[in-house]
């Protein structure tokens, strides 16, 4: 059974950091890519960023240069590292991935920037 699970958001001023985790299991995680979306208040949900099962990276204009992707296949963990943070970043963060033609989602971690 493929399963997500986030964790690490909560509550950062303008201007700072979290790193958010997603914990994979139900599928050999390595083979791969893993995505983040957020979805704020009152919006769709939008793609963050993604990583493919070779390490290669793609992000939303909005958060290219503040925000890093990155994997640890022996954890069969995605991370998110958030810097300068903005209000505008304020939503739930969800991973998500394509496993075996099916779409898979976590719960979501909410974060909430401001001052």
């Amino acid at each position: 059974q493929v399963r997500f699970v986030e964790s690490g958001g909560g509550f950062v001023q303008p201007g700072g950091s979290l790193r958010l985790s997603c914990v994979a299991s139900g599928f050999t995680f390595s083979n791969y890519p893993m995505t983040w979306y957020r979805q704020a208040p009152g919006e769709e949900r939008v793609f963050v960023a993604r990583v493919t099962s070779s390490d290669s990276t793609n992000y939303a204009n909005s958060v290219k240069g503040r925000f890093t992707i990155s994997r640890d296949n022996a954890r069969n963990t995605v991370y998110l590292q958030m810097n300068s943070l903005k209000p505008e970043d304020t939503a739930v963060y969800f991973c998500r991935s394509n496993i075996y033609g099916n779409i898979y989602w976590g719960q979501g971690t909410q974060v909430t920037v401001s001052s």
